[in-house]
């Protein structure tokens, strides 16, 4: 292996984290016999929701909230919105106001915790999502969130453990999200080295999807960890197909054809990542890359 190959593939064979947390839909809408001024405007709020147009509905579950202070669904809904606006103190506030309203309120910790996570506050997400699981045991939503929180704490063993368990409670409909949870669960081996358990999960992945770039992308750096170069050249090659701009997918596959002395399809492969990276404003990785193709085309035979 060439001394320079080890340091910048560790640097990009992390794997990529999809933040793709499981959010709940909004609260049903109170029936239309109902007419008092709160519940219309819960009503209209759910439609902008539904709509995309988050901060109306910011102004219209306030109008409710303003019409009864107790209406805890439009805590709920505001919360929701606010989630969706990047507003997460907002969010966490109106959520709290729900919990205290209506204490066993499943949607609210839900929502609480997404907000607590994308805030960076993983061990206060992890409180919520396990309240959550105590009042629904059976959410697979409260157990895959909680293993990505757990994850960014590094815990991958206890990560594991929910993301199994959300695999048990999840419906076999519900394709997208069991293919979520599989790309988690391959992440979490990758993490603790089990790249024979990271593949079997992934190839899950990929059966319900086989045009997942990330799932293909992270099989195929567990493939090289196992030195299975011809498995991972030819993952990170479907990832270029179903997504030309992945970067990191070039700059993988162009380190193993070094490796393996193919050096024209390296230096074109390299070339073809750092123009990526460059494109994406990924200026670091950019220089990165440069740095390598310097390296390789001053010494093309350092291969050991």
């Amino acid at each position: 292996m060439i001394h320079f190959y080890q340091f910048i593939f560790s640097f990009l064979i992390a794997v990529s984290i999809s933040l793709s947390l499981m959010m709940p839909p909004v609260f049903a809408a109170t029936s239309q016999s109902s007419l008092s001024p709160a519940k219309l405007y819960f009503q209209e709020g759910i439609t902008l929701f539904q709509d995309g147009n988050y901060s109306v509905a910011v102004e219209a579950f306030s109008k409710a909230i303003q019409s009864d202070t107790n209406y805890s669904a439009a805590y709920g809904n505001r919360c929701l919105s606010y989630i969706e606006l990047q507003n997460y103190p907002s969010a966490i506030a109106d959520c709290t106001a729900a919990i205290t309203l209506t204490p066993n309120n499943a949607e609210a910790y839900l929502n609480r915790g997404l907000a607590h996570y994308r805030l960076g506050e993983y061990a206060t997400a992890i409180v919520d999502f396990t309240q959550l699981i105590q009042i629904k045991p059976q959410d697979y939503r409260a157990h895959y969130n909680r293993g990505l929180a757990y994850v960014e704490q590094g815990q991958y063993r206890e990560a594991l453990v929910d993301y199994g368990e959300a695999l048990r409670q999840v419906s076999p409909l519900d394709t997208a999200s069991i293919t979520l949870i599989y790309n988690d669960q391959g992440v979490a081996h990758l993490m603790l080295g089990q790249d024979r358990e990271a593949i079997s999960a992934l190839t899950q992945a990929i059966h319900y999807h086989a045009s997942d770039a990330r799932a293909l992308f992270n099989r195929g750096c567990a493939y090289h960890r196992l030195g299975n170069e011809p498995a991972a050249l030819e993952d990170f090659s479907q990832v270029t197909v179903i997504d030309p701009g992945y970067a990191q997918a070039y700059l993988n596959r162009g380190l193993i054809q070094h490796q393996l002395g193919e050096q024209d399809k390296a230096l074109a492969d390299l070339r073809q990542a750092a123009q990526q990276f460059l494109s994406q404003g990924n200026v670091t990785a950019h220089r990165q890359t440069l740095d390598l193709l310097q390296k390789i085309q001053a010494s093309p035979s350092t291969i050991g």
